[in-house]
């Protein structure tokens, strides 16, 4: 069964996050290998792109953190972080999570002190988010292969290193490989 298919029906074809029964999708959480929910557009949206969060909608984590489903409990620990609103913090004061489920969800850097933040920038000082899109600024040898990713290859849909600033991963020509910052420039 797929995992759209599974997802549909664990969540009764709703979001599992706001109820929502319309223009749904699976959604992988990032920096958490195997976790999906079933998500709204709006939703989704407002996941990848803090700059998008309206944070009334997001008041349907009052129900949806007490989800039985380890990848909705993550997401709506993490969005609390994100939304800025008086009335987030009571929730997460009121939120149980386990330790091991929080080390996952912190692995986004979500609820850490902004001075302890590990900040991605490109040549150009750029921040870079998760799934950005980079460009190489110069030939690049790839270790531990005779692979030279070319100048001028765009590297899509970018993961992050969480516990190193100067690094980031995507792929190049299919492979998977870890690229320094100081060598890409954000599209």
């Amino acid at each position: 069964m797929s995992l759209e298919r599974t997802l549909q029906q664990r969540s009764n074809n709703c979001c599992e996050l706001c109820g929502n029964n319309e223009k749904l999708s699976a959604y992988e959480v990032p920096d958490a290998k195997e976790l999906a929910l079933y998500g709204c557009e709006t939703c989704i949206t407002q996941m990848n792109d803090i700059d998008a969060i309206e944070a009334n909608h997001w008041r349907c984590l009052n129900d949806s953190m007490w989800s039985e489903h380890t990848a909705v409990k993550v997401m709506a620990w993490r969005m609390l972080h994100r939304i800025d609103a008086d009335w987030t913090q009571d929730l997460l004061n009121m939120f149980y999570i386990e330790d091991e489920l929080l080390e996952v969800a912190k692995s986004s850097g979500d609820g850490e002190d902004e001075e302890n933040k590990i900040v991605h920038r490109d040549v150009n000082g750029v921040i870079l988010e998760h799934g950005d899109s980079v460009v190489l600024i110069k030939d690049l040898k790839v270790k531990g292969s005779s692979m030279v990713a070319k100048q001028g290859t765009a590297v899509r849909n970018i993961r992050l290193d969480h516990e190193n600033a100067e690094y980031i991963e995507g792929k190049v020509d299919g492979q998977q490989i870890v690229i320094i910052t100081q060598y890409v420039k954000k599209i």
